[in-house]
């Protein structure tokens, strides 16, 4: 059996890390992919646990809340990977609802557990997150915006599931001439008028 100790701890170093390195604001959001079978040692989708899902949803959520940063739980390809935010959420960013609800085998434990915790909880097919966590190589960077920045982090695992960390970035648009930090225009260049 997994510690869920252990568990809850690693996901919040992990969680601390990304925080970190991404520079999330209040709105944003962040999504997460978990598979909780993976978290045992097992097989994605073979062997889903209500607790371990309960336990990192709830780390989680206690960290981003008070951040103001939303959560996204990210379902399984059973229901074609729809996820589970506040419907508050999916109004602001202009998400459309799609009609489904979770279960341990399709959804999933995560989800389960988002929709436990959530005021009002609702699925949506698609988002734009701005990081997220995956936990068991769940398949998020579809829902992470373009360009997806990889951010490494001391944590590799969770359970026995291997995680990625995804933030993003802006693009980068233009030519030659272009530039990439802010320097003020009225600022002289040494040498010139």
């Amino acid at each position: 059996m997994v510690d869920l100790n252990q568990v809850k701890q690693a996901t919040k170093q992990g969680l601390s890390e990304l925080l970190d390195q991404a520079h999330l604001q209040a709105g944003d959001i962040f999504v997460l992919g978990l598979s909780t079978s993976e978290v045992q040692g097992e097989q994605i989708g073979n062997d889903s646990s209500i607790e371990i899902g309960r336990a990192i949803v709830k780390t989680i959520l206690d960290t981003l809340r008070p951040l103001g940063i939303h959560l996204a739980v990210q379902g399984c390809q059973h229901i074609n990977r729809a996820l589970v935010v506040e419907r508050a959420v999916a109004k602001e960013h202009g998400l459309e609802q799609v009609m489904v609800y979770p279960q341990i085998h399709a959804g999933g434990a995560g989800q389960i557990a988002a929709f436990e915790n959530f005021e009002d909880p609702i699925e949506v097919e698609h988002i734009q997150a701005q990081a997220g966590m995956d936990i068991g190589d769940t398949a998020i960077g579809m829902q992470v915006k373009f360009v997806q920045v990889p951010v490494r982090t001391s944590v590799k695992t969770i359970g026995a599931a291997h995680t990625t960390y995804l933030s993003s970035r802006p693009k980068y648009i233009g030519g030659p001439r272009a530039k990439y930090s802010w320097d003020p225009f009225n600022q002289r260049e040494e040498g010139g008028q």
